[in-house]
């Protein structure tokens, strides 16, 4: 993903919900959400091109989702794919916060990252740049390309729309979707410099990107009621102005 909006026990109704964004190359190949049929015990979509996933949930009641952390001047060209971290959390019998530990013993090897994962319970959030397991606090977070509640302009009106939408009671997930799909771009004044230039700052400076070759490819809303039941809406979105959005719903109610 390349946006995370969340709330954690920020409304009654549901105890967690996330609104997120995964944006990408249109040529890149993907697959949609779905169980995987290797691994019926996981949901998620799937990078055709290296196997992994941006966002995921199994049968036990766990999620996870991912955003790279953009920084070109740490790029390393031999680093093993980031999508791999949540299928590894997806598929692991020990706790979260055993995974952790673990992942950060490892997490040099990757490209910089943050990981949101949890449970109807708790929900961490990792980074390999602060190496820090955190346990997210109550409240309305963002994390898009730096580090958690960084006040990028996606993320600080992104913060703010959710926080709205809690407040007046209203988040199915249309209004989770119509949140996400805010296009208007910042002044350059307020742009980060992440090492990309100032054409691509601009472009992917949205809640909701668009250009010919690269954008907004999906989105997730998802809800943990206080039952435990998980509710998530996929939405994907084609490039031509044509072909209409197409849904995906699943509900889980953990084993």
């Amino acid at each position: 993903m390349c946006l995370l909006l969340f709330g954690v026990k920020a409304c009654p109704s549901y105890p967690f919900i996330l609104a997120a964004n995964r944006d990408e190359f249109y040529q890149r190949p993907t697959a949609a959400m779905d169980f995987w049929p290797e691994n019926p015990s996981i949901l998620a979509g799937k990078d055709l091109e290296c196997g992994g996933t941006w966002f995921g949930i199994n049968t036990q009641g766990r999620f996870a989702a991912l955003t790279n952390y953009r920084d070109l001047a740490t790029l390393k060209t031999d680093a093993p794919s980031r999508g791999d971290i949540i299928v590894k959390f997806l598929e692991s019998k020990g706790s979260i916060q055993d995974f952790l530990n673990i992942l950060k013993s490892e997490s040099g090897r990757y490209n910089g990252f943050n990981l949101l994962a949890g449970d109807c319970h708790t929900q961490y959030w990792f980074s390999n740049q602060t190496r820090k397991i955190t346990v997210v606090p109550p409240g309305v977070h963002g994390i898009s390309n730096h580090l958690m509640d960084t006040p990028w302009p996606k993320v600080r009106a992104g913060k703010k729309a959710l926080s709205g939408a809690i407040d007046a009671d209203t988040l199915g997930p249309e209004t989770l979707f119509e949140l996400l799909t805010e296009s208007s771009t910042p002044a350059d004044a307020q742009l980060p410099n992440t090492g990309v230039g100032l054409e691509w700052e601009r472009l992917l400076s949205p809640v909701f990107i668009k250009s010919p070759t690269y954008g907004t490819r999906s989105s997730i809303a998802m809800g943990i009621t206080s039952q435990g039941k998980i509710q998530v809406t996929e939405r994907t979105y084609f490039p031509d102005k044509y072909t209409p959005h197409q849904d995906r719903y699943f509900s889980i109610s953990p084993r």
